[in-house]
């Protein structure tokens, strides 16, 4: 079983910057694959970013590529998400989740466990 809880969102002007972070609990987290992902109003749930246990690679949808930058402390079991220059096309709920597979994967039917989101605001 694994516990995932979100925190860092807020209302930010487009051109900043925000800082996501993920506490995971629970024995199989730090073996797991931990992913964000985002859902905008109206929208469906899409992927942003994701990275296995070993910390690395780690994949990016496009649309967030060298803008957003995902991180990973086994130790600290906690996964971040740095995200720059946001767009307001950025504002969403951002979820972290995890997989026990080893796999990467980018789907949302791959992922076992969800947080409850932490909403993200981007004004123009």
């Amino acid at each position: 079983q694994v516990h995932l809880v979100e925190s860092g969102g807020g209302l930010v002007q487009a051109g900043e910057s925000l800082t996501l972070s993920c506490a995971g609990s629970g024995d199989t987290f730090r073996t797991s694959t931990v992913g964000w992902f985002r859902q905008a109003p109206g929208q469906q749930r899409e992927f942003v970013a994701a990275v296995s246990w070993r910390g690395g690679p780690i994949y990016y949808a496009d649309s967030v590529k060298r803008r957003f930058a995902m991180s990973r402390d086994n130790g600290a079991s906690m996964v971040g998400l740095q995200m720059n220059n946001l767009k307001p096309e950025d504002t969403a709920v951002y979820y972290c989740a995890a997989d026990r597979s080893a796999v990467v994967r980018r789907t949302i039917e791959s992922y076992d466990y969800w947080g409850p989101g932490t909403h993200v605001t981007v004004s123009s």
